[in-house]
């Protein structure tokens, strides 16, 4: 009978010692995704200040991905050059982010972007407009970095807003619900 006692205390052991390796698993990825949050606010809330040089190795992997309509744009080099048309093409902005939350290595991100149009962006010559933008992006980070980023937003009512000086545009705007 002592056998099938030590036995059976030996197995409680082992199985609360399992038990212990997967919540520090748990728990040390759910550090991870708030480390990686806190350093992706920090970095867009920076460059957007004016801030580019936190377009680097520390907070982007080197061979960075961004998606957009026209194809990747990949490597640190040519997304510090796409980046920069939101500072060129813009005077008076105000970025924040309304949101952001994630799950393993992916952070989901609503962002809501104004600024007034007075430098060229993307090609489009500055027309004085205000844009009045909300998006969301999508992020894969690996180490610590951003890997991966993945916009979506309204491009026509972007386009109306740069483009036309006259009329109603509509302007999206998320409103997050207070739970």
């Amino acid at each position: 009978m002592k056998k099938v006692f030590g036995f059976l205390f030996a197995a409680l052991l082992a199985s609360c010692s399992v038990v212990n390796v997967e919540e520090t698993k748990v728990d040390d990825a759910q550090t991870q995704l708030e480390i990686d949050l806190e350093m992706y606010k920090r970095v867009w809330n920076a460059y957007l200040a004016g801030d580019q040089s936190v377009i680097s190795t520390e907070n982007f992997t080197e061979d960075i991905v961004v998606v957009t309509g026209d194809g990747d744009i990949e490597g640190i080099d040519d997304i510090r050059v796409f980046y920069a048309n939101y500072l060129t093409g813009f005077s008076e902005i105000e970025w924040n982010i309304v949101d952001a939350f994630g799950q393993g290595n992916r952070i989901v991100k609503q962002w809501h972007f104004k600024g007034k149009h007075t430098g060229e962006f993307f090609g489009i010559p500055a027309s004085g407009n205000y844009l009045d933008l909300s998006g969301t992006t999508v992020v894969t980070m690996r180490d610590g970095r951003v890997a991966k980023e993945h916009d979506f937003f309204d491009m026509k009512s972007m386009l109306d807003q740069l483009t036309k000086s006259e009329g109603d545009v509509v302007i999206d705007v998320y409103q997050p619900e207070n739970l």
